[in-house]
């Protein structure tokens, strides 16, 4: 019987805490292309997809190729803006990925995020190397198409079952079920606990402090042997 032994994470809204200058940064994008300026729910709703992706679902009827670039680079530079301060890493993530990576999890990340954008976000918190794989939306599928997350499994050698895909969307969860692996939601991010509830997660926490108690005692990775 095969037994977890990898964490899959997504970034935003799920180990840091950016939700709020995404929204911002899409909204005074918006607002500097001269489109309808998006409310922060229709934002938070489409944080976890590739930019593209999020760009055609918030304006379904924007035609224009040289429109939806404009806004692409507008939010970019935006949210580069306001990252030169970091956001900050959730209460407890770096606690608990290093808990689990001693416990002998192998630990990656699924994220809407460019490549370009992860790197710079891992450089600037020091965790350029710290992840055992890592998938970004502008070089694979979109969530919630399950590529990334069987492109992870192909390079870490293991099967669905031994993975745990943590998000906070409903795009997480359905990418989760795509791979057929399980998911785990998180309430504190992008999405509500009714919208997560809705995806049949295998369990729900409000904070991730809570992630290392409900992990640690149901599952129990293979245990590394130094010689």
């Amino acid at each position: 019987m095969n037994e977890l032994n990898t964490l899959i994470f997504d970034w935003d809204g799920t180990l840091v805490d950016s939700v709020e200058r995404i929204v911002e940064a899409m909204q005074v994008a918006a607002d500097e292309v001269g489109l309808v300026v998006p409310a922060a729910e229709a934002v938070r709703g489409i944080i976890g997809l590739g930019l593209p992706e999020a760009i055609a679902t918030l304006y379904p009827e924007l035609d224009d190729p040289s429109r939806a670039a404009a806004l692409k680079q507008a939010y970019s530079d935006c949210y580069i803006r306001l990252e030169l301060t970091p956001s900050p890493m959730f209460e407890g993530v770096m606690d608990t990925l290093d808990a689990c990576r001693q416990r002998g999890f192998n630990l990656a990340v699924a994220t809407g995020k460019s490549r370009r954008g992860l790197q710079r976000i891992l450089a600037q918190h020091g965790l350029t190397d710290y992840f055992d794989a890592t998938r970004c939306a502008d070089e694979t599928a979109s969530k919630p198409h399950p590529l990334m997350l069987r492109e992870i499994l192909a390079q870490l050698d293991i099967a669905p079952e031994q993975a745990l895909m943590i998000g906070d969307s409903e795009f997480d969860m359905h990418m989760a079920r795509n791979a057929g692996i399980a998911g785990l939601a998180v309430s504190y991010g992008a999405q509500s606990r009714e919208q997560l509830l809705c995806c049949d997660p295998v369990h729900c926490i409000d904070e991730f402090i809570e992630f290392h108690g409900w992990v640690m005692p149901r599952y129990g990775a293979r245990q590394t042997i130094e010689v």
